[in-house]
């Protein structure tokens, strides 16, 4: 059988620059919508083959599952941006180092996680004041959740390696594979075999195992990987895995910062009643829709900057990213309008509550008019990734949490739309943030 060519990669270094963004920008904005409808499926089923105290038990864990494994998959990203420059530079010997160096890390960090956090559970549960009556099942969901985080781990390290290559397609084509997979394995171990959450649990992990297989198995088709047609010198000189953690390590490290934003919001809502914290919810569904596309526009920035980084292309860069700023603005314009004209149509999809659709009419409007402040906030964010400096998106992740704190406890806990005022500032306050740091360095970039 013969291999296939490099023809799944994307070498953003040359041609349209815009046409280059924009074909890996519409995989890659597909994949992530898919996860988001999964999501809202899988839910579904176990809320509906199991119980309300299922559903609310996987929830528990959500919080705990986005600071973990937020880290270890934020870690991977990081790798990609290393990825990405070798690959924009056409230094295949160095790519293959990296990944290699990167597959040890992830295995190693994966199940240091794994163990620590699996004897610390039931403790940090308990300090998250989850109910009495769902902790048990939250700790067998989770359990099994971390005892597979090398597989989530390592899938996510196959996605990235693709991605940085410029294949936003086949990463697509797994999570469909794996989402699907998910749902069968869900209505097999849920609703046919009974086994509650922990079949829940267990088709999560395997469906990443599924989507590792299928990206494994691709990676090895791409010539660069294929052993027999190179032969690689000892790469001397570099410390390969201290550059990796150098810049793995901060990326892991403003994911977990972000997600403790989010549980800081969600402590003030909770102080507020749950008729608050059921417009929340349904107000944040939203939110994570919509900013999916200003997040995708900005990882393809990720992609393309490493790769012209990589290629010593600072005036490709400068255009590639005013044209990502452009694509997020035309993109974000409709979903702005949205949640600025229909609040009350699109509380009216989660909720029935007159009142509480009332709160989601404060809220969505907000969110909407600072939309493009996050679409902006993503494009300079993992711009800058791409340049290489890691360190001031981690700064900007603690930037967000101290914005939130400060407008929360001025305003934000007199109003419901003082909570969205807190949000929106994080954002803006990032953006702005990220925005100077991009034209710093562009600068210091020129002079070099």
């Amino acid at each position: 059988m013969p291999r296939q060519s490099e023809n799944t990669t994307r070498n953003m270094t040359s041609g349209n620059s815009f046409k280059q963004i924009v074909l890996f920008f519409i995989p890659l904005l597909w994949g992530n919508l898919f996860q988001q409808v999964y999501s809202l499926v899988d839910s579904i089923i176990v809320g509906k083959g199991i119980s309300d105290k299922a559903l609310a038990a996987v929830g528990a864990s959500g919080t705990l599952n986005f600071l973990i494994l937020g880290f270890a998959i934020g870690m991977t990203r990081g790798f990609g941006i290393l990825f990405a420059q070798c690959f924009g530079r056409e230094d295949h010997a160095m790519l293959r180092a990296y990944i290699s160096a990167a597959k040890r890390l992830c295995i190693g960090i994966s199940l240091v996680l794994s163990v620590v956090c699996i004897l610390a559970l039931r403790s940090m549960l308990k300090f998250m004041q989850t109910p009495a009556d769902i902790i048990d099942d939250a700790y067998i969901y989770f359990v099994i959740i971390l005892i597979g985080i090398v597989i989530t781990v390592l899938n996510n390290l196959a996605i990235t390696i693709l991605q940085s290559l410029g294949d936003s397609k086949t990463p697509l084509s797994a999570m469909i594979i794996s989402s699907l997979a998910n749902i069968v394995m869900d209505i097999f171990f849920v609703m046919g075999l009974g086994i509650g959450v922990a079949g829940a649990a267990i088709a999560t992990v395997l469906a990443q195992l599924f989507s590792f297989i299928y990206c494994f198995y691709k990676i090895k088709m791409i010539d660069i990987f294929d052993k027999k047609n190179y032969s690689d010198a000892e790469i001397n000189g570099k410390n390969i895995t201290f550059e990796l953690v150098k810049i793995g390590i901060p990326v892991a490290f403003m994911n977990s910062i972000t997600a403790a934003g989010g549980i800081i919001l969600q402590y003030f809502v909770n102080l507020m009643g749950s008729g608050y914290v059921a417009a929340y919810s349904a107000c944040m569904k939203f939110a994570s829709l919509f900013e999916q596309f200003g997040m995708s526009a900005g990882l393809s920035m990720m992609t393309f900057v490493g790769q012209n980084m990589g290629a010593g292309k600072y005036d490709r860069i400068r255009k590639g990213v005013r044209q990502g700023l452009l694509l997020a603005t035309i993109l974000n314009i409709p979903l702005a309008l949205v949640q600025i004209l229909f609040p009350e149509q699109l509380a009216r999809i989660f909720l029935s509550d007159p009142e509480i659709i009332s709160y989601c009419k404060d809220f969505l409007p907000i969110l909407g008019i600072s939309l493009f402040a996050l679409g902006w906030l993503f494009v300079y964010r993992y711009s800058v990734q791409g340049l290489g400096n890691t360190f001031v998106p981690m700064l900007s992740g603690a930037l967000e949490v101290i914005m939130r704190l400060t407008v929360c406890f001025t305003i934000g806990r007199a109003s419901f739309r003082g909570i969205a005022l807190s949000e929106v500032s994080a954002w803006i306050g990032a953006f702005i943030m990220l925005m100077i740091t991009y034209y710093v360095v562009m600068g210091l970039k020129s002079k070099a």
